[in-house]
């Protein structure tokens, strides 16, 4: 039976579960900055997802096949982007040789499909979070999907980005998790800030993470200070995160309550990336739990 988001997130194993996750995007953005753009703002990653489903064919549809006009209808039917938008994603796609053109069967439309690096690195993405579910109950998720990672992919993806996109768990995890996820690079900054986490007990109402350098983070993430200040400063006007000091002197907390946002929403995405799994490979096998989740090592 595929976990459940209910019991993930009573899992206390499953932190070194979420710290792993926040590191290994942060490394795959650190190798390949354009490319990991793409995870760093939900609605990207909305938009990317319906994309590789719309190419393998997506649940419900009876047709496969990635063009303009199809990927931007999907894409403001299930309230992702508006048309501006998606169809400005769709370019960007293809100036950074995402996507490609193909031959299709109405040579009046322009048929796309991803190239190999992004479906190397959406793979990647994929192999990472069942490595992460393998860890939890000694599963084979990962050397399944990655004896045939195209095959693999095909079959399991589109079941993702079918729960993904109607899962309000997913889309909507809380006020303080939104605010983040839905800034350019914000994904990225509440990434990094949840991998300082050294610990969570699950009463606390804040946990301090230590130092916070904002030169760091603008350096790191591309991210402009006005822009990175302003993130912060709403956050911490919602009472989500601060510093111990006035004057963002001292270390930098997040709330408990933030955690929790985030916590939950990886246990929703896991669940949904775990049920996918088992549809196409089967049962993962149950074994012990192992000890710890962070030796987990993702190529």
């Amino acid at each position: 039976m595929a976990f459940t988001a209910k019991n993930l997130a009573a899992d206390d194993r499953f932190l070194a579960a979420i710290l792993h996750c926040a590191n290994q995007m942060l490394s795959i953005y650190r190798e390949s900055p354009r490319i990991a753009s793409i995870f760093a703002a939900q609605q990207r990653w909305l938009m990317a997802h319906a994309g590789f489903a719309l190419h393998y064919g997506h649940p419900d549809d009876g047709k496969s096949g990635l063009y303009s006009g199809r990927f931007i209808d999907f894409a403001v039917r299930n309230d992702i982007a508006s048309r501006n938008t998606a169809a400005a994603f769709m370019q960007e796609m293809l100036a950074y040789r995402f996507l490609s053109a193909v031959p299709g069967p109405d040579k009046r439309t322009r048929y796309l499909e991803p190239t190999e690096i992004a479906e190397q690195h959406f793979t990647r993405w994929l192999v990472a979070h069942a490595m992460i579910l393998d860890s939890l109950d000694g599963g084979q998720r990962a050397d399944k999907i990655s004896a045939d990672p195209s095959a693999m992919m095909a079959a399991i993806q589109p079941l993702i980005a079918r729960a993904i996109i109607g899962s309000e768990a997913v889309r909507n995890p809380g006020p303080t998790f939104n605010l983040f996820n839905w800034a350019n690079s914000g994904g990225l900054v509440m990434d990094y800030l949840i991998s300082r986490l050294p610990e969570f007990p699950r009463t606390a109402e804040r946990v301090v993470i230590g130092p916070l350098s904002l030169r760091e983070i603008r350096e790191q993430f591309m991210i402009s200070n006005t822009h990175l200040k302003r993130l912060l400063t709403q956050a911490a006007t919602m009472e989500s995160v601060g510093w111990t000091e006035p004057s963002r002197k001292g270390d930098f907390w997040l709330s408990g309550r933030f955690i929790l946002e985030y916590w939950n929403y990886q246990a929703s995405k896991f669940a949904i990336i775990d049920a996918a799994a088992e549809a196409v490979l089967g049962p993962a096998v149950r074994d012990e739990p192992q000890a710890s989740l962070v030796s987990s090592k993702v190529p």
